[in-house]
């Protein structure tokens, strides 16, 4: 199982960069769930959010979630701001493991996005230098240029950066498409679900629940796991 912890960056108080009647947090937000719900299609990868909504946790308090988690990778979206274009990414100075995912994001990013390549970095940031496992910081392009806003409020565009990180996702460790069957549906668990809410909710039984996902005796389920529920 591949844990990925998606960090939607800023968020509450932190607006993050400013223009173009844009708010970085609210486009990360958008991206960062959309990535989460393309990444449901993949067997064998569980998501974990550092936020859901409009709130602020500490750059300690997420990237102390990812490291209690145990995630194998650190995801943090990001858009730019001061007067450039385009789109770069971001890894820890010489964390080898880091570089050798960047590489494969970054090519896949710049596949998928039309904007111009301002390429692979390196930098001293809190979420790539606390962060246990590799990690990458995408800075998809800059709000306050006028060209590389009219994109950002696309839903269109939106779509298209999610795409761009989880072909990176998969091509990097190597993700497997569920086996098609047109009888099978998967939910993320949410806050103050029950196998017994979910069963009602998608027309199934408990049992069939538990059985599709192997669960105990007390049908223990967990905030962001995947499940089978048709």
């Amino acid at each position: 199982m591949v844990k990925i912890f998606i960090d939607a960056g800023h968020g509450g108080k932190d607006s993050g960069a400013v223009g173009n009647g844009l708010l970085e947090k609210d486009l990360t937000l958008r991206i960062a769930k959309r990535v989460k719900q393309l990444l449901v299609a993949y067997e064998n990868v569980e998501v974990k959010m550092s936020r859901t909504k409009d709130t602020y946790p500490s750059l300690s308090e997420r990237t102390k979630a990812a490291n209690v988690w145990g995630a194998d990778f650190f995801l943090s979206i990001h858009i730019n701001a001061g007067g450039g274009v385009g789109y770069e990414d971001f890894v820890y100075p010489g964390s080898s493991k880091s570089i050798a995912y960047q590489n494969v994001i970054h090519s896949e990013m710049v596949k998928q996005i039309d904007m111009k390549d301002r390429g692979k970095k390196q930098g001293n940031l809190h979420v790539l230098r606390e962060s246990n496992m590799p990690a990458i910081l995408t800075e998809c392009g800059f709000i306050d240029n006028k060209d590389d806003a009219t994109k950002l409020k696309g839903e269109d565009f939106i779509e298209t950066i999610a795409k761009g990180h989880v072909n990176g996702l998969v091509k990097a460790f190597d993700l497997k498409e569920q086996k098609a069957d047109d009888d099978c549906e998967y939910c993320i668990v949410l806050k103050g679900d029950t196998v017994s809410k979910l069963a009602k909710k998608y027309d199934t039984t408990i049992a069939k629940i538990k059985s599709w996902n192997k669960l105990d005796d007390k049908y223990t389920i967990r905030i962001d796991q995947k499940l089978r529920v048709k």
